[in-house]
């Protein structure tokens, strides 16, 4: 018997890149996304903005049985990419199951924050 590892639609509703760094830290926020497959996983990553047009299905290749750590500030699509100091939301969506999990390092302040949680899976 299989278990079905992951899913394959994530949503994660609080982006934000801090425009502002303090210390040796740069503030950034990464997707973090475990492919537990044997095969490659493709996704697609949209960002939705609050007063502006997504960037819509940005595509990333995730080799099989690996982790990835993808930055937001890397996405690009047709030379578009996250502003900082902009909230948006993210949407994921894979052709196999993979999990996602999402993560922000503040560093605006001296004492850094670092906050992580999981996205949420649609079914």
């Amino acid at each position: 018997m299989s278990t079905r590892k992951g899913e394959t639609h994530w949503i994660i509703p609080d982006g934000y890149i801090p425009p502002l760094s303090s210390g040796e830290q740069l503030s950034h926020e990464s997707i973090c996304i475990l492919n537990l497959n044997e095969q490659e996983a493709n996704l697609h990553i949209s960002i939705y903005f609050e007063d502006q047009d997504p960037i819509e299905r940005i595509p990333v290749v995730m080799k099989g049985k690996r982790s990835n750590h993808l930055r937001t500030s890397s996405l690009e699509l047709n030379g578009k990419s996250i502003p900082v100091g902009v909230p948006y939301s993210i949407e994921v969506e894979s052709d196999l199951p993979v999990i996602v999990q999402y993560s922000r390092l503040d560093s605006t302040q001296p004492e850094l924050a670092l906050m992580s949680t999981m996205g949420y899976p649609l079914k």
